[in-house]
């Protein structure tokens, strides 16, 4: 099978390519990939494109699957024995004009069923907390109003967090062994390092650290729709890789995560179908590559 592949950019340390990641990722080598990391569309609730090899261009959550199903398959392919994918969602509100009902369709169950069939197995889950008071203001949703907790509080729901699914590829189960570990060292990584890591709820990511605001510099630059905390990949980057590793991102966007990738000593390989965000993240690569690896994993956030 080959790809289809609009254009392509290369730098020293990564490979970015404008095409559908459906068909680049089957074409990919297999256990090629030692780290994974990405948010996919959120099902039909953004529309990024007007392609119709789009994944958000679907009618429901059914059309979404059926699309979705042949990528993470191709990534388990791809991946290293005992390596993880780190996959970034979150529930999806419903409406009553559209699904008949207020309330949440629960999304991350979606990508976990889809993982599972795939011979992923589900490996941990991080929940990412988020104030309800700046959703409220964004969204005005009727559930977060105060006026509705104080006239009908039946309707009232608590705030969205996102959350991470961690899935990994099976090793032999003769041995239960990677063949090639993630390994940390002590002195670069304490054990307050590893319990922050560690902990079920990540309480400090911060909302607003993303690619967009932190290097977009005039009106020119694209703005990725909802790009992803730069905290929350460096975080992953940090616990799942080594130094040297390849990480995938078969949703590039604008190039968050090959950003952090390369500013943290890693390999980088990027799909991405929206001409635009592509032209936009092999700038942001570019930069990367001049600025050079960082010693501090979380320094790029306080920066």
């Amino acid at each position: 099978m080959t790809a289809n592949v609009f254009a392509q950019h290369h730098g020293k340390s990564y490979s970015a390519f404008n095409c559908d990641t459906v068909e680049m990722t089957a074409t990919m080598p297999e256990n090629s990939i030692d780290f994974s990391v990405y948010s996919p569309p959120f099902s039909s609730l953004y529309i990024y494109s007007e392609s119709e090899r789009d994944m958000g261009n679907v009618a429901n959550h059914d059309e979404f699957r059926e699309a979705y199903a042949p990528l993470v398959a191709a990534i388990y392919r791809a991946t290293k024995e005992g390596r993880v994918t780190f996959v970034h969602c979150s529930d999806i509100p419903t409406t009553q004009s559209k699904d008949g009902v207020i309330g949440l369709y629960d999304f991350p169950a979606l990508v976990r069923e889809v993982h599972e069939q795939a011979g992923w197995v589900y490996h941990s889950r991080v929940t990412i907390w988020k104030d309800p008071v700046v959703e409220m203001q964004r969204t005005k949703a009727d559930g977060l109003l105060y006026k509705t907790f104080r006239t009908d509080a039946s309707r009232c729901r608590h705030g969205m967090p996102d959350y991470c699914l961690v899935f990994r590829k099976p090793v032999d189960a003769s041995t239960s062994k990677t063949p090639e570990p993630v390994k940390h060292n002590e002195h670069a990584y304490p054990v307050t390092a590893w319990q922050e890591l560690a902990s079920p709820v990540w309480m400090t990511i911060d909302q607003t650290n993303t690619l967009n605001v932190k290097m977009a510099r005039d009106q020119a630059d694209e703005r990725h729709l909802c790009p992803l905390q730069l905290d929350v990949i460096e975080r992953a980057i940090k616990l799942y890789s080594n130094e040297g590793d390849t990480v995938f991102s078969p949703f590039m966007g604008v190039g968050s995560e090959g950003f952090v990738s390369l500013r943290h000593g890693r390999r980088f390989i990027g799909t991405e179908l929206k001409p635009s965000y592509f032209r936009q993240a092999c700038k942001y690569l570019d930069e990367a590559e001049r600025l050079g690896p960082v010693s501090d994993l979380f320094a790029q956030a306080a920066s």
